[in-house]
């Protein structure tokens, strides 16, 4: 027989289970509602795919893009009734850089609705472009076909320090300064090099799923108020300031504070997340893909492509690590080849749909601020000199003014 003690405890424990699982199943059903309308609405959106066709002549810098990203930066999720009986989320935009046989592409898919608000950005920023609406490149990839012989493999990428923490960015590298083009740096271009540098039969995919970001970190010493990482960037440096003042405190000088103690590259930590907070951001996913036909699936694109963010990474800042690959460490992890065959397949369903924000793809995001997106994905200019980059022989004219009708 149970002792007393463990025999009241026992019944404790059925009378409260009994007692909350009716909540329990309310709230399981209330979130299988909630994706079943979320899940539709997505479904009934009617996308729109842009490709950019990039000028010969480009003489901004990526401060242009990030002007055009700040249009992009939508955060109206709609009444009640659209939220919770129609199930509207917030949009959501993918920037993809595409290399097919090694001929680079730029495109935006979007909402339909937003078309023309996208045309105006880009046209009043890089008026020497041209905006196309085209077939989406996935649908003709044959990958997971009975008879196709596409090899793939894929990576989704995390931050390797916490959100507020920046990458380096195209200020950084004195591309806001505008300099002489020699002297230019343009770190997307090692990018475009690679994307550039695949043959015939082989494909590089890259997207970059932006959505605005919201207050979705949960406030220390709080239940239920949320924050967003601008707070997290603000106890960030608060945290600094009070751990350099902690090491370095002087009881013979009341007049010593942390400021004076923090070296250079604390200073320049500090400057860096202060800044990078003071800039729209959005909930962001990084996913990357490369195809190979048969034979000319070549292996050593794998590590080229876990090394292409490289340089936008620093030691003291941030910078870019796996999330997620199509691949295991050891061979015991999947002897069967099951779960690798399974992981391939929701990986390339989850690209081709552009999820990461809501099931059944939802990831943990990561968030980049305006200037870290317009430093990853913007127009290049001539520094950029990668020889399958299409780019537009001539400019399109507007008629005279005068002409006669």
């Amino acid at each position: 027989m149970l002792p007393l003690d463990g025999l009241t405890l026992l019944l404790t424990s059925i009378i409260y289970s009994v007692y909350f699982l009716p909540f329990l199943l309310l709230y399981a059903l209330y979130k299988t509602y909630l994706r079943y309308i979320r899940a539709d609405w997505i479904h009934k959106v009617d996308w729109v795919f842009l490709e950019i066709k990039v000028p010969r002549e480009v003489n901004k810098s990526p401060a242009a893009m990030e002007v055009i990203l700040s249009g992009l930066h939508q955060t109206s999720e709609g009444s009640l009734v659209d939220r919770y009986i129609k199930g509207r989320v917030r949009s959501w935009f993918s920037l993809e850089l595409v290399s097919l046989g090694g001929v680079v592409h730029f495109y935006i898919r979007a909402e339909r609705k937003y078309k023309n608000m996208i045309e105006s950005q880009v046209y009043s920023q890089y008026p020497g472009v041209e905006l196309f609406e085209v077939d989406d490149y996935v649908q003709a990839m044959p990958y997971g076909q009975p008879d196709a012989d596409w090899e793939m493999w894929g990576v989704e990428f995390k931050f390797t320090q916490p959100d507020p923490y920046p990458i380096k960015t195209y200020v950084d590298y004195g591309l806001d300064k505008d300099p002489k083009e020699e002297f230019k740096i343009d770190p997307m271009t090692p990018m475009l090099e690679f994307l550039g540098s695949i043959g015939p039969g082989e494909q590089l995919w890259f997207q970059f799923l932006i959505m605005a970001t919201k207050e979705r970190y949960p406030k220390p010493g709080h239940w239920f108020k949320m924050q967003d990482w601008r707070e997290e960037g603000k106890a960030l440096i608060k945290k600094i300031m009070e751990e350099k003042a902690g090491a370095s405190k002087d009881e013979t000088n009341p007049l010593f504070t942390s400021e004076f103690s923090l070296t250079a590259g604390e200073r320049d930590v500090i400057k860096a997340i202060d800044r990078s907070i003071s800039k729209y951001g959005f909930d962001c996913g990084i996913r990357a893909m490369y195809f190979g036909k048969g034979e000319a699936f070549q292996g050593i694109n794998i590590p080229r492509l876990l090394s292409s963010l490289k340089q936008y990474g620093s030691l003291n800042l941030n910078g870019f690590k796996p999330l997620l690959t199509t691949s295991f460490d050891y061979p015991w992890q999947d002897y069967s080849g099951v779960r690798l065959a399974r992981r391939k397949r929701r990986m390339f369903k989850a690209y081709i749909r552009r999820g990461y924000f809501y099931p059944p793809f939802l990831r943990p995001p990561l968030v980049l601020n305006t200037e870290e997106l317009a430093t990853m994905y913007h127009i290049p200019g001539q520094v950029a000199e990668t020889p399958t980059l299409s780019r537009i022989e001539s400019k399109r004219g507007e008629p005279p003014p005068n002409l006669p009708i």
